[in-house]
């Protein structure tokens, strides 16, 4: 069968490579057109666009690049018209999906949905499209199957694709070694994909080394940018390491993460955190007017109570980060607290198999009569 699949951004990339590898194991003619990243196309298939030129962050950056966007949305439908697939499977990213799923629906193309739309956090209005023009959802977080039920549709939770992608990756076995690295404890920064919240957050994060001088800092740099986009950046000590975030957190003894999936990955790995998060001004004053959650990080909001310290806006300072990450460190009350919580949100996201689930779910979806 013919699968179309919309992928835009790292985490979608991922996710969208582990379910492409358990679809084929399921439909031995799969083939794929995708709009997605380096991981989905390792796994076959035809990449259309490289999730690299659609990720826009924040009110103010997608009002900045509403052309750049138009042009991405009438292109992708041409695609999807021209390939016409048995089915179109979007991953998250729903500023853009759900209007391709709206188009789809209107000529005649199944269209399910991995990873629902975060529409319990803010313009809960969402749902009612969504009911029209989504033929199957596929939710990773269990309490989205509640919150769908309230509005009359009926969900499928699949679990956490996170915990398949951790369970398949094969890790350095020398890493340190490998890449250079000194003996010292290593503070991992995982400062997010997208070029705008990079520039917002990165300086901060990469200040905070002053405050450990025997610590070596270690920045998980995205796959979508080149290693020139760093340059404007003052790494001092710190090192800029690709393809690795999973080995770079499995040796850290600490991190910083930019808000997202970062943060649940952390936590699946057992590293103690701190989330930072800085953005436009405006984007983030709008935000605050519009979404209706206690956390921004998915380890918080998962076990709906704060394991890991958000630091936000204004109090995402280089002396706030410092503190909280000391407050974590080896021998501290709160790195044991923090390291116990994570062993009940290990429960929460449940065993792993999501994607072979989801993959499941979707061929008999695309089969039934």
């Amino acid at each position: 069968m013919k699968y179309f699949l919309i992928a835009g951004e790292a985490s979608g990339d991922l996710h969208g490579a582990n379910l492409m590898h358990s679809i084929k194991t399921l439909d031995a003619h799969a083939a794929f057109d995708f709009y997605g990243g380096d991981l989905m196309q390792a796994q076959g298939g035809t990449l259309l666009k490289h999730y690299s030129e659609m990720a826009f962050m924040g009110f103010v950056e997608v009002l900045a690049n509403l052309q750049t966007i138009n042009q991405n949305l009438t292109a992708c439908k041409a695609a999807i018209l021209k390939a016409q697939p048995d089915v179109l499977v979007l991953i998250d990213y729903p500023g853009f999906n759900l209007r391709i799923a709206a188009y789809a629906k209107s000529i005649g193309i199944k269209v399910s949905y991995f990873i629902s739309p975060k529409i319990w956090a803010w313009n809960q209005g969402r749902v009612h499209k969504i009911k029209k023009v989504v033929d199957q959802m596929l939710c990773i977080l269990p309490f989205e199957v509640d919150f769908y039920k309230k509005f009359g549709m009926e969900v499928q939770y699949v679990g956490n694709p996170l915990k398949d992608a951790i369970a398949n990756y094969t890790f350095q076995q020398d890493f340190r070694a490998a890449n250079n690295l000194p003996q010292k404890p290593i503070i991992a920064i995982l400062p997010g994909s997208r070029k705008m919240e990079l520039l917002n957050i990165l300086p901060t994060m990469l200040a905070v080394q002053n405050h450990f001088p025997n610590h070596q800092f270690i920045v998980a740099a995205a796959p979508g940018l080149p290693a020139s986009f760093y340059e404007q950046f003052n790494l001092a000590g710190a090192k800029l390491l690709f393809n690795c975030t999973y080995d770079i957190l499995a040796n850290a003894e600490l991190a910083m993460v930019t808000s997202g999936t970062a943060t649940l990955e952390t936590a699946l790995l057992n590293v103690p955190q701190v989330v930072c998060y800085k953005a436009n001004a405006l984007s983030v004053f709008i935000a605050r007017l519009l979404v209706k959650i206690k956390y921004i990080s998915l380890v918080n909001l998962i076990a709906d109570q704060q394991i890991v310290t958000e630091l936000i806006q204004q109090d995402c300072t280089v002396v706030n980060i410092a503190q909280a990450l000391k407050a974590i460190a080896v021998n501290e009350v709160g790195r044991s607290e923090q390291l116990a919580k994570y062993q009940t949100l290990q429960q929460m996201v449940g065993p792993e198999g999501a994607s072979l689930r989801a993959a499941s779910a979707i061929h008999q979806f695309v089969n039934a009569k």
